[in-house]
Order: C-alpha cells, then structure tokens, then sequence
C-alpha cells in the first residue's frame, strides 16, 4: 500500500554600540571604527553590490516554509503521520495542510516575516541608490535587482494573506513601523509599478545564467500578475517578449531539475543554493524534509542521516499520483517510491527504493512516495545537497501563454503550439498533442498540464487561487473550505505589536 496522509547571506550585519573602558561619557564611542554603520556602508559600488545580496537571502527563509503553504496547502501533497509526537512543530505544519491552521501558526508566520525582511532590505537599497556615488549602469542594474525581489514578496504576500501594511520606504523611526494595511488593489499596483521598473532596468537574460535577477524574470512576474488580474491581453504580450529572450526548454524534462544544469536555458529565477563544506556553502535542506522520517536515509540518500526531526512532509498524493496520464516521462522524473516498514516510533526503516511506474509493495512492505525532483545522491553533505529551487521556468511561461491565449476569443487555435511544446517533451514529440480548440474543454487540459508539469514547485495552490477552483478542487479532493480558506490569518504577533492591522481576516480570531 502507499501510505500518505492528507489531510487528518549571504547576510551583512550593520553592527550597534560597543563601550569604553572609561567612567567619563565624554570618552564613549558609539560609532566603532571596526564596524560598518548605516551612515558609513552605503557608499562604494561593493557595499551596494554586498546588500542586493543581502536581498536575496530571505528567499531561501521563505522557501522553507513555502511547500506548507502552497503545495501541501492544495490536493498535490500531504504529509506522513507520527501519533507519537504531539508537539507544536508538528501539529502547527500539519494544521496548515488540513486546513485548521489559526492566527498563531508559527510556519505562516514565517512567511509573513521573511517576506518582510526581503522588502525592507529592499527598499533600503532603493532609498540609498538615488544619492550613491557609483557608476549610473549599476545604479540602475541594482535599483532593478531590488524592485523585482520587492515586487516578488509582496506578490507572494498579497495571495495569502490579501490586504498588506506597503512600506516602500526605509523605516527610520519607531512611528513608521506601525502602518495599517492597505488594499490588495493598492498592493497590485505597487508590484506593478516594480515590475515595469524591473523589466526597464534590468538586462536581458545571458547564457549560462548566474542566478541573478533579469528582465525575462521581471517580465515573467508581471505576466503571472496581470494574469492573475485576467488581464490577458496584457500577460499575452508580456509572454511573446519572453519568447525573443533565448529560452528554450531543456531536451529531457528530469534534467530540469539536475544541479550540473542549474540556470540553464530553461531556468528563468532560481533560488540559489551551493552544496558542500566549504565556508560560504549554502545547501539545500530541502532533500531531507521530502523522505520519509527515519535514523538512517543513506538508501535513499547515499549518505547515512537522521531526519526524524524534519522529513515526512510533502508527501505526494495518490491523488496527484492518479492525474498523471500513461506514458507520461515526468511521473517517474518527478516522484520515486521508497520501501520498508514503520516502526513503534513512527519513523521509517528503507529496505528499497523502487520506481513508482507499475509499483506494488512486496509482501509485508510499505510504498511511500517521495519527490525526486530534488535528491540527487549521494548528497555533498549532511545538511543539504546543491539543487537550486526554481520560482519561474520556461515551461511555466509556454504553459501560461496558453492559458492567456485560451481565454481570449479567437485564439485556442493558437495556444495549442506552446501547450503541445511542453506536451511533446513529457511524452515525446507528436505522440500525444492536444488539437481541440474548445475554449472550455481546452481550459481544463492546461490547468491539468500546469498541475503535472509544475509539480512541488510551489504554484499549485496559488494557480487554485488564481482559476477561481480553490474551494471546488479541495472540497471534491475531501477538504470542506469556504471562502475564509482562501486567504491566511494575519499572524497573531504582528497584530500584538501593530494593532493596526486589524481588522483579522474573516472567519480568524
């Protein structure tokens, strides 16, 4: 049986007082001359360069807790149950999943928190930018980096918890730290405006990529916003430009995902990650949280680690299993089946690792899926492996471009080519292509395209939010939801130091 449960920097510090060994005041400095200050590190070309870095750091935060909000919050994964701990970090992740999570839900609030930091990190780097003596070509280089990743939090931000506190400034006092929120429409409108301002700042993409933002990931953000808006016209256009920026979609899907490919012509923004030992490494812990909880992972991993204290979650369902079609190369490109037994503990003993095509247990054994998109063993250390995440890639794009051209009229005909593109690599070319030009019919072959092809790459639910389909798909999936799911609670603590925010979110307390 395949047991699931569903649903029961690089950082730079700006360093504060030290004190003097002496009893007069007059004698203390508060400005140490080993430190940077905020007066004195805003200055070179280098300094800049350090806090754009700086700004991309907390979108590894954020993905640590992204899949409980996104894939695990949806019918494509769920988790793997351990009755024999009760304790908060686990109930918390699960509550999320079900569907039951409340205001003080520490994982949510993570996201809220390291969203945050990006955007004022961000708008540090903008404030300072306009009075920086530094050569105007990285100024404008730099300005755009920031105002896509200011763009990218708050876009992440808006479609789970709806109206937001915008701050578009440095907060310099106390005072301005405590703002209300403001609208999802005024949201919008500033993710479009650093968006635009991206996409005019930033170069095109050039091969072989280097992780940094570009304007094809600028435009590919504004593109998935306006369509969010349906506003598809626009997203259309927005999409045709990418077509002219040198993507291409790589020949074997599963090589997508492959570290020796990272920011291939396929990857359009990818979170960075660097496995191994060596200072300044930054693995990807993300191997261990997908693979059953067990003291010894060495035949899954190729190395012997205990993750009994962070796997078991994101566990595909049988469900996300069944939407596959026959002969379909991402199934078993994208999840693998690990055998063995569960112990009086709840952790997992692997005696296989099996192919999920055609599986059935042997007799005594359990199969429990796992994603292979993201386990290359034998991983670099014990802490992570070196796969980069992605946020936006070309098949993303070609399957949006579809979508956008799909919903208007007169223009199925057209959305067939980029489907069937994505299609021909998943099954081989011309074996399996889409003719049906029913806007309708054709609508319902996307949204499943997106779902297959996009898989535990964290859009599912915010595609469900977006096609309107969130509370049909998990109610018929067996999740009751109402409108009030659709959005998360504010986190209970922002509101404890900022009052302004309430009001709460309908149907939280």
């Amino acid at each position: 049986m395949i047991k699931v449960m569903k649903k029961t920097v690089i950082a730079f510090a700006l360093l504060a007082l030290t004190a003097a060994t002496s009893c007069n005041k007059d004698f203390i400095d508060l400005k140490p001359k080993d430190s940077y200050t905020d007066e004195v590190f805003y200055k070179t070309e280098e300094q800049f360069k350090s806090a754009v870095v700086a700004a991309y750091a907390p979108l590894r935060d954020v993905l640590v807790n992204d899949y409980f909000t996104s894939e695990m919050h949806s019918d494509n994964t769920g988790y793997q149950p351990i009755p024999s701990n009760r304790g908060t970090a686990y109930i918390e992740r699960e509550n999320i999943s079900d569907f039951t999570n409340t205001s003080t839900n520490a994982y949510a609030a993570a996201t809220w928190e390291h969203s945050y930091k990006g955007i004022s990190r961000c708008n540090i780097i903008i404030g300072k930018l306009s009075a920086a003596d530094i050569p105007e070509a990285t100024k404008t280089n730099l300005d755009g980096q920031a105002k896509f990743l200011r763009a990218l939090n708050y876009f992440k931000l808006v479609r789970l918890f709806g109206p937001l506190p915008l701050f578009t400034t440095e907060v310099t006092r106390a005072d301005d730290a405590f703002i209300p929120r403001s609208s999802v429409d005024e949201v919008y409108a500033q993710i479009i405006a650093d968006a635009k301002d991206a996409i005019n700042e930033l170069p095109a993409p050039a091969f072989p990529q280097t992780g940094v933002a570009t304007k094809g990931a600028a435009t590919m953000l504004l593109a998935e916003v306006y369509a969010t808006q349906k506003k598809w016209t626009d997203a259309e256009q927005l999409l045709r430009n990418l077509l002219t920026m040198g993507y291409a979609l790589n020949a074997n899907y599963a090589d997508v995902f492959n570290p020796a490919n990272k920011n291939s012509k396929e990857s359009i923004f990818e979170i960075q990650f660097l496995g191994g030992t060596v200072t300044g490494s930054t693995p990807n812990p993300l191997s261990f949280h997908f693979i059953p909880r067990s003291t010894d992972t060495k035949l899954l991993t190729g190395i012997t680690v205990n993750n009994t204290s962070t796997g078991g979650w994101n566990t595909p369902t049988q469900n996300l299993i069944n939407d596959f079609e026959p002969n379909d190369k991402r199934l078993d490109a994208s999840i693998g089946i690990a055998e063995g037994t569960y112990n009086a503990s709840d952790y997992f003993t692997y005696s296989a690792v099996k192919s999920i095509i055609n599986y059935t247990p042997a007799p005594g054994k359990v199969g429990v899926p796992y994603i292979k998109k993201y386990l290359h063993s034998p991983l670099p250390n014990a802490t992570g492996s070196s796969d980069d995440f992605p946020i936006y890639r070309y098949a993303d794009a070609l399957l949006l471009l579809a979508e956008a051209l799909n919903e208007q009229p007169g223009k199925s005909s057209q959305a067939l080519t980029y489907l069937n593109m994505v299609r021909d690599r998943a099954f081989g070319a011309g074996v399996s292509p889409i003719t049906t030009t029913d806007p309708n019919a054709l609508r319902e072959i996307i949204y499943h395209e997106r779902r297959v092809e996009l898989a535990f790459e964290n859009h599912r639910w915010e595609d469900l939010l977006r096609t309107g389909r969130a509370i049909s798909v998990m109610n018929a999936f067996g999740i009751t939801i109402d409108n009030h799911n659709l959005l998360f609670p504010v986190p209970d603590a922002e509101i404890g130091v900022n009052p302004k925010l309430l009001p709460q979110n309908p149907g939280y307390f």
